[in-house]
Order: structure tokens, then sequence, then C-alpha cells
């Protein structure tokens, strides 16, 4: 495993920035995309489980500081669903240009559903309303819109030398 420290710290602190200062402008559907869930994804589907997992963690905690849940909720959901991604990349994920989209959905769901649920056992009883389902739902669509263009920056900024949607060697 190579150290991408020097490439991915940068990388989360602008994903935060953006997420925090320009999406709240840019709402489609009502709701934003979860830009460093998106990233978290990208980074687990090219490095791995691992180095997917401490990235979502810390865009997650980087978030979470913005946020009025309880800190740490938005590391957890990001950190286990990039490492659920990286552990099911080597063989399940087929590439195809359709893939940074349904990586961005499903991983939209499956991390909305963990900040969810956690949020839920942690108290915050209005994330079990249908309303929030509802917004988190729409949210994975946004996610999966702007999959393609996160997945090609963390390609870019690790300088891989295929697109971001193939398959790992």
């Amino acid at each position: 495993m190579r150290f991408l420290g020097p490439r991915l710290v940068p990388l989360a602190f602008t994903i935060v920035i953006t997420q925090v200062v320009l999406f709240p402008q840019l709402r489609l559907l009502g709701v934003v995309p979860d830009l460093g869930l998106v990233a978290a994804v990208a980074v687990a589907y090219r490095e791995g489980a691992v180095v997917g997992a401490w990235f979502g963690f810390a865009t997650g905690l980087g978030f979470d500081l913005f946020l009025h849940t309880p800190t740490g909720l938005s590391a957890l959901a990001y950190a286990l669903c990039a490492y659920l991604v990286g552990s099911l990349e080597r063989g399940l994920l087929r590439r195809g240009r359709w893939l940074p989209s349904f990586l961005g959905l499903a991983g939209g769901l499956v991390g909305g559903g963990i900040f969810l649920a956690v949020g839920v056992l942690a108290g915050i009883d209005e994330l079990g309303s249908v309303r929030a389902l509802s917004v988190q739902t729409r949210s994975a669509i946004y996610d999966a819109i702007v999959a393609p263009v996160v997945f090609g920056l963390v390609a870019l900024i690790l300088h891989a030398d295929e697109p971001s949607w193939k398959f790992r060697d």
C-alpha cells in the first residue's frame, strides 16, 4: 500500500470546504449531494477498503464539525460505507462507464442509511422520519449525478493512468 497522505489530505480539505460553502447554493430536488461520501467511495474503489475508510472518516469528521448532529456520525457512516465498497470492489464490481454513478447512488443510499440508523440510535428522533428518508433518497440521486466528476477528480489527484471506472489490477 502506498502512502497517499500528501494527495488525500488536500483533497479531503477541499471536499469539505466545497460541501459547506458551495453546494448549499446548488440544491437539486431540495437537497445537496454528499461529496465526502462520494469521494470516500471513489477512494475506496481505487485504493481499497482501508484507505477508503480512513479517507471517509477524515472527510466525515470534517463535515461533522459543521452539522448539528453528534460529532462522528458522518465520519462513521462514510468510513463504513467506503470500507464496504472497498471490500466488494475486487470480487463483485465490474468496469463500465455507469459504475461511478451506480456507486454514487449505492453509496448515498447505504451511507445515508447508516447515518439515519445510527442517528436514531443516538436519540435524534427526527432522523427516523419519512421526511428524513425522503431527503436521504433524493440526496443519493444527486450523489449519482456528481459521482462521475468526483471519481474523475479522485483519479486525477491520485495520478491514475486509467479511468476511474476501470477495475484495479
